[in-house]
């Protein structure tokens, strides 16, 4: 290449550098900045490029609350400080956004959140406490003892890193710990572009993890009269009613949401969905919650919008009675298997023979949907799904403990 071929290279390359610098500078200043909620809803600008891109969420959004409230999108996806940065298209977005990000404007609702069962103790009943700092494990122990505090669980590690992944964290992912160190993931509940109390407010969504033979809550609220009244009259609820302002006119049907956390004529709005809870239900033998008469007390205020005070006192008494009986169920079918293991004929491992499988069957599945079936009105999971399974299950343990000690004096 020749010294002019050269020179005039430089040259034009100079120029076009130039050019573009005048341009750029040239640019309205509310382009140059980083774009601000105003400029993005002056221009569209989000939604111009989504259109064509991932046009769903676009239509998704047009429906929410947020939508009607002029809410943008980067006024939600923009980074905070603490998380891992993203650029795109001009933008500094937040590559994940987290619960945090919501509590920009949902404060109130986050500091609810985080001290319920759906926080932290979610993602530990999984993983256990390793992902979790000293200062998070501390604030959950306070509501939930040993329910952070605690090892990985062990039947999720023999089922694998994939299942664990695609199955269990599918649904405790809602209390996952972010790298922002904000807990949770508010979409769990309430989708990422929809943000809909309605959709919240509804059975179904409470049904993708609150369903199944371990926790068959949205089974038993189908076959409950709340849930076949909700199956005919859902068309007449206002389930995207304001909150502030909830009442038995909006919705005269309960769904989980009206019982769990709703500000019902004049309750308080909770999004702790233990706040009404009296019994640890979920636990092999049930006991009764720290805040046990608060919690009951303030489940039977939303329940006294529907129904007389005898009805009340008389479901909560049989009710109670159920998971008095079926704790002691559990626990002579659960002494069969520690007698065993105290006699040296159990292996200290978990999960590696038949009778161990039956055993956590018996109470995982037999014992919680009897108890959850009680306090829901569901008779059909109190018996048949229930005390029958407890029964015939106790009987196969018998059985099997006596050939185990049969096998065992044959050896010796």
């Amino acid at each position: 290449m020749t010294f002019k071929n050269v020179f005039i290279s430089i040259i034009i390359a100079t120029t076009m550098i130039l050019s573009a610098f005048l341009i750029h500078r040239a640019r309205p200043e509310i382009e140059l900045a980083q774009p601000s909620p105003e400029y993005i809803r002056a221009t569209g600008k989000c939604a111009s490029c989504h259109l064509k891109e991932t046009s769903a969420i676009v239509h998704q959004y047009s429906m929410s609350k947020h939508a009607s409230e002029n809410i943008t999108c980067y006024e939600c996806h923009r980074a905070l400080d603490g998380q891992e940065e993203l650029g795109h298209k001009g933008f500094t977005l937040a590559k994940n956004v987290t619960a945090l990000n919501c509590s920009q404007c949902h404060t109130t609702e986050y500091d609810q959140f985080i001290r319920s069962r759906h926080g932290a103790p979610a993602w530990a009943a999984v993983t256990g406490r390793s992902d979790f700092t000293e200062e998070q494990i501390a604030f959950a122990e306070k509501f939930h003892p040993k329910s952070v505090n605690r090892g990985e669980n062990k039947l999720a590690v023999i089922e694998g890193p994939g299942v664990m992944e695609k199955g269990c964290l599918g649904c405790h992912a809602v209390g996952k710990p972010n790298s922002d160190g904000s807990i949770g993931s508010c979409t769990a509940c309430h989708a990422r572009h929809s943000a809909s109390v309605a959709l919240a407010r509804q059975p179904e969504t409470c049904g993708q993890c609150h369903m199944g033979p371990d926790h068959s809550q949205l089974e038993i609220y189908n076959e409950s009269k709340h849930g076949v009244l909700y199956a005919l009259q859902k068309s007449h609820l206002n389930l995207g009613a304001d909150p502030k302002t909830l009442s038995t006119k909006d919705m005269s049907v309960p769904t989980c949401a009206t019982c769990h956390m709703s500000g019902l004529e004049g309750m308080n709005i909770t999004h702790d969905v233990t706040e009404r809870l009296s019994w640890w239900l979920f636990s092999p033998i049930s006991k009764k919650r720290p805040n046990y008469n608060l919690g009951q007390e303030a489940m039977k205020n939303i329940c006294l919008k529907c129904h007389a005070k005898t009805h009340v006192e008389k479901f909560y008494r049989e009710a109670e009675e159920v998971v008095i009986a079926t704790n002691g169920k559990v626990q002579n079918a659960l002494n069969i298997v520690s007698d065993l293991r105290k006699d040296g004929l159990l292996t200290p491992e978990p999960f590696d023979e038949p009778i161990e499988f039956i055993a956590f069957d018996l109470w995982h599945y037999a014992g919680r949907t009897a108890k959850h079936g009680a306090f829901m009105g569901g008779a059909d999971f109190v018996q048949w799904h229930g005390n029958y399974e407890l029964l015939l299950k106790t009987i196969e343990m018998e059985e099997m403990a006596e050939a185990i000690r049969s096998k065992s004096h044959q050896k010796n």
